[in-house]
């Protein structure tokens, strides 16, 4: 089997009769561990791997782009020459790319390029599994899962650029459930490492939320205050940092657009929060250099190898920045502005959310979010269920567990506007977006009239 960059350098070989070459090696490292009923069910390691390139043709009326992707072990030429042939005739197939310009130069090297993949193992749990033991131990039925993933991706192009990253991502979620099985509650976190994961306070919450259960109440469809833990507020926002393209927003067709023209400098809220993406957030970081796959809106396979940057899409309460390609900023006069893999909002109070319930004279305290979807993307109006627990709280105090969950209709761009208090930013799992996006940091934030449109049954 052949190295990550002797693909990298024999593809780019192969490639050099095209007008340019981008080439992907990634390499995957997955621990788990799963329980279920309070008994470990399953622990294990995997590895897997994907080569990905982009042919860049000169055909009639410009540039070209075709891209192929394969997850078969590169033990040959052969293989390289076939994905070669295979990128170019994908890129003659697709004509002249709207968003065609040359390949970044290279910023700098990577004194790891030579470096070999970067392993986890099942020992990435060791402090995690002895806290894990204690919890499996105790009254509460437990079910949970946890990974741990360190992906290394080579990214080499016919421009000179060799860049080199590992990727660390973990997760744990955990459900507690009463011994009836009639009381459920939903706690998780993510993590780079695992080193800073505390499975036993993490029970110690869910054991709390199924003491709240114990009392439930009905409640009809409304308008209710609510509290966002950052979990939801996670999940909300994500959604509008996915949204916030600048192509759509210049031609008329997304929540960001305006009679003038994008809403850049338009005030969401007179509170100071600033909703960011930075490849070099503490704990959080990500790619410093861009890697893409495919085109689209803000997104172009002729920007592989461009440095990313902290991208500010809300700063002090105004919408700050949109995304755009290196073509779209080209096009539109305006910035360069790339993709983020994580995603923070900072700017509020350092009260925590139990603070803050014991401001409120009546309100929910939600849990977290799941099956959201998109209503309407003038306004970027969603929709999606409650989960795993919703909760009234009266005079400052949780009282019970609303004995349903709600549908919500409610635009992340409201929960800015209307946003009345936020709270501590900490860093938190998203329910929704957890397969596709962890690295988040959020705080709490207390929304008046947040919309529960309808009642969904079940808990």
């Amino acid at each position: 089997m052949m190295r990550a960059q002797e693909i990298v350098e024999r593809t780019l070989a192969a490639a050099a009769h095209l007008r340019g070459c981008v080439v992907l090696v990634q390499s995957t490292s997955e621990a788990v561990l799963r329980w279920a009923n309070s008994t470990m069910t399953t622990n294990g390691h995997t590895t897997a791997g994907r080569v990905t390139v982009i042919a860049l043709v000169a055909v009639e009326g410009g540039t070209a782009a075709g891209v192929v992707s394969t997850a078969v072990t590169i033990s040959d030429q052969a293989r390289l020459d076939d994905l070669v042939r295979a990128a170019e005739a994908s890129a003659h197939d697709a004509g002249p790319a709207q968003d065609a310009s040359d390949l970044p130069a290279p910023a700098g090297t990577d004194a790891s390029w030579d470096d070999d993949a970067t392993e986890t193992s099942i020992g990435v749990f060791g402090t995690f599994a002895q806290g894990l033991a204690e919890v499996l131990a105790g009254p509460q039925r437990q079910y949970g899962f946890a990974s741990h993933e360190l992906t290394t991706t080579w990214l080499g192009t016919s421009a000179g650029v060799r860049r080199r990253w590992v990727q660390p991502t973990g997760s744990v979620e955990l459900n507690a459930k009463t011994p009836d099985l009639s009381g459920s509650a939903w706690v998780g976190a993510s993590t780079a490492d695992f080193a800073d994961v505390d499975v036993v306070d993490l029970a110690a919450q869910a054991a709390r939320r199924l003491e709240w259960g114990k009392r439930r109440v009905t409640l009809p469809a409304g308008k209710y205050e609510t509290l966002l833990p950052p979990s939801a507020v996670s999940d909300l926002m994500i959604y509008l940092a996915w949204s916030m393209d600048g192509r759509p927003a210049q031609e008329g067709r997304s929540a960001l657009s305006g009679p003038d023209g994008p809403r850049v400098g338009e005030r969401l809220t007179d509170l100071p929060l600033t909703l960011t993406c930075d490849p070099s957030a503490p704990g959080l970081e990500y790619e410093p250099f861009l890697t893409a796959t495919r085109s689209g809106d803000a997104i172009s396979v002729f920007d592989n190898g461009a440095p990313t940057r902290r991208v500010d899409w809300v700063r002090d309460g105004v919408i700050s920045e949109l995304g755009y390609s290196r073509a779209e900023a080209a096009e539109f006069g305006t910035s360069f502005t790339p993709p983020g893999d994580n995603l923070l909002l900072t700017g509020g109070t350092d009260a925590s959310i139990e603070e803050m319930v014991g401001r409120t004279e009546r309100g929910l305290l939600l849990t977290c979010l799941w099956y959201i979807r998109l209503v309407d993307p003038a306004t970027l109006l969603l929709t999606g269920l409650t989960r795993d627990g919703v909760y009234l709280v009266e005079g400052g105090e949780i009282v019970g567990e609303v004995d349903h969950n709600f549908r919500f209709n409610h635009s992340p761009l409201d929960v800015l506007r209307a946003a009345t208090e936020v709270g501590a930013t900490e860093r938190t799992l998203p329910r929704e977006w957890k397969d596709w996006f962890t690295r988040a940091a959020m705080p709490p934030v207390r929304v008046p009239d947040f919309t529960m449109s309808s009642v969904s049954l079940g808990r």
